[in-house]
């Protein structure tokens, strides 16, 4: 009853934290692509389709439990399995 081949629908919000209440971990199971105005992003964390915006982590500022800090992107927001 496994069929490979079905894939869950991808939500408007998804987020990579385990912690975070939009995580799915079905949708985890295959490899996601996320553009970002035309533009393929690979170091997304969050995204929001209906509210257009993504989130990436600092390349250098840390949070006080040394956790990268987010920076919102906005935009046309698309996400696709790839």
């Amino acid at each position: 009853m496994n069929d490979t081949t079905s894939r869950p629908d991808l939500p408007d919000r998804l987020s990579v934290n385990p912690s975070n209440p939009h995580y799915v971990e079905e949708v985890f199971e295959h490899n996601i692509g996320i553009l970002l105005n035309g533009k393929e992003r690979f170091d997304v964390e969050e995204y929001c389709i209906s509210e257009g915006w993504v989130k990436i982590p600092s390349p250098k500022a840390l949070d006080r439990r040394g956790q990268p800090l987010m920076m919102t992107l906005k935009g046309v927001v698309e996400a696709f399995y790839s």
